[in-house]
């Protein structure tokens, strides 16, 4: 294996321990505290916490399952609503309003990657709440996806928005923009590109075109 590839996957494996690290960081402390409480409101209140750290937590798993690893369990095809329910997962209680325009046809594996990093690089940008669109269809023979954002700021890592728009090797791979080169590597590997445009201050369009197989 070249060490392109150790260090990506390395870059990968950080980015969802650096995202698991706090619920489940929470789920041990939670216990602790349980342990050591005997106020039947402050239990009550632990439990709480515990079943809201729980409930991130494999949202969290759920969601990478699908955007980093093989999505074992499907075939070439995984259902829109697996899609979009891991994207909900990882918004949780965030002021996002999720605008989903697929219809119900399953759909290939790499436009289910592709959709889901760059549902998580947009979601990471939106720290103040927004609107995220999402749509994919069929056209040629090809895919279409694009994700659309509206916000009053968006912050999107200047090195992600390189590599979105630049390629790959724009700038160098860090745990924060992994998932962006895993977006433009998947769009390679099938035929395809990756398109980025700051159409205001408070929009952000991001899209690929996958070739047809």
């Amino acid at each position: 294996m070249s060490d392109d590839r150790v260090d990506f996957a390395s870059m990968l494996a950080s980015r969802l321990c650096h995202d698991l690290l706090s619920p489940v960081g929470a789920f041990a402390n939670g216990l602790e505290l349980l342990a050591d409480e005997k106020d039947p409101e402050m239990r009550a209140r632990c439990i709480e916490l515990l079943e809201q750290s729980a409930r991130t937590s494999a949202n969290k798993l759920k969601f990478f399952r699908l955007a980093f690893g093989s999505a074992g369990g499907f075939g070439e095809l995984v259902p829109a609503d697996e899609a979009k329910s891991a994207i909900t997962g990882i918004i949780g209680d965030r002021a996002i309003d999720l605008n989903w325009m697929i219809g119900p046809d399953p759909l290939p594996k790499p436009a289910v990657k592709i959709i889901l990093n760059l549902s998580l690089l947009l979601v990471d940008a939106l720290v103040r709440g927004g609107r995220l669109d999402i749509g994919c269809e069929n056209q040629g023979g090809g895919i279409e996806i694009a994700l659309h954002v509206e916000a009053e700021r968006i912050f999107l890592d200047a090195d992600v928005e390189r590599i979105l728009a630049e390629g790959e090797g724009a700038t160098a791979m860090t745990s924060r923009t992994a998932p962006a080169v895993l977006v433009q590597a998947v769009a390679k590997q099938n035929g395809g590109t990756v398109m980025l445009a700051r159409e205001t201050p408070t929009s952000l369009l991001v899209g690929a075109v996958l070739k047809g197989r």
